[in-house]
């Protein structure tokens, strides 16, 4: 389950809610095989919206492992998308970038960001890493993409510093790099970064600047670039069906480093053709699970393949789904 806004946590403080509850826990009882919660901040001002989950706070464990163990108990992963949203933060007060410019045309500029602010929110990373590692997570990923602060110090269009965090792609890439060193030293288990791969503007980052940036990552230890696009700029986006899977293909044929293809992937057999031929590792699916929180099992049905899920539900399945084991949560 790809990471996907749900701008639900009511008190504005960070906390789970019933809401996330119920809904990942009914996606782990579809039987996704991977979880991820959605863009969690790493400090209140990183956040996409005053509702965002949030990870800046050692209070937010204890619900954050509650609602992993849950997952566990119906036999999912879990992972989470650590996030700052830096000039696209929706929040109250001032909002920091790379550079003093702004998402688009009349929206508040952004402060730009002083070293020590920049090393301060690589810290908030790292302990966004320990407290992710104390709730219990399978899965950490970066959320690299959509135009979001580790996106904008990366994007030329974002970022015209000129001190050793701008300039060259050596020097873009620093931020996220000492990002990963950090969650390396307190983060052993597998780690994924989100990647906005085409920027869809001829003075952004180009497909081979982002084979670098995979590449890079790839040494530092990340296992998997998660492939999606845009957003650091304003742009009109062909969309159709698998528009995003060349990108996936690309980053793992060129930087050698596993992938996830994510994009309007809806049909169990695309997302099995998809990895079968060897353009990416990983399915991502976003809103067809908004859509049917039990796509694993029609996938399953269409594919020929028996999965187990909740013996509760037993009697509606069997018929659609051979089974050989059942297991009743409690």
């Amino acid at each position: 389950m790809s990471p996907m806004c749900m701008y639900s946590s009511f008190n504005r403080d960070g906390h789970v809610s019933k809401f996330h509850h119920m809904h990942y826990l009914s996606r782990a009882m579809g039987q996704v095989g991977l979880i991820i919660l959605e863009s969690t901040a790493v400090e209140p001002q990183g956040r996409i919206s005053m509702k965002d989950l949030g990870i800046w706070d050692d209070h937010h464990i204890e619900g954050l492992s509650e609602l992993v163990q849950e997952i566990h108990r119906f036999g999912s992963k879990a992972g989470i998308q650590l996030s700052h949203a830096g000039r696209k933060a929706d929040v109250e007060g001032e909002i920091y970038a790379p550079s003093p410019i702004p998402y688009k045309q009349g929206q508040l500029v952004p402060k730009e960001l002083s070293l020590s602010q920049v090393e301060e929110i690589i810290q908030q990373f790292k302990e966004a890493a320990r407290r992710t590692k104390a709730s219990g997570f399978d899965v950490i990923e970066l959320h690299g993409a959509h135009g979001y602060l580790i996106n904008q110090f990366l994007s030329p269009l974002s970022n015209d510093r000129n001190d050793h965090y701008g300039g060259s792609r050596e020097n873009r890439y620093r931020f996220l790099e000492e990002i990963v060193d950090g969650i390396n030293e307190v983060w052993d288990g597998p780690l994924f970064v989100r990647l906005s791969v085409n920027e869809y503007h001829p003075e952004g980052n180009s497909i081979n600047d982002m084979v670098y940036f995979a590449r890079r990552l790839k040494e530092q230890g990340v296992d998997l670039i998660d492939c999606s696009s845009g957003a650091i700029v304003p742009a009109k986006i062909d969309v159709f069906p698998g528009y995003q899977v060349p990108l996936a293909e690309k980053i793992r044929q060129e930087a050698g480093v596993a992938t996830g293809a994510v994009g309007l992937i809806t049909n169990p057999l695309h997302a099995e053709e998809i990895v079968k031929n060897n353009r990416a590792d990983l399915i991502f699916i976003a809103r067809e699970l908004l859509r049917n929180p039990y796509w694993p099992l029609k996938a399953a049905s269409e594919l020929g393949i028996s999965i187990t899920g909740p013996g509760q539900y037993l009697k509606a399945w069997e018929e659609a789904f051979p089974r050989k084991e059942i297991w009743y949560p409690n």
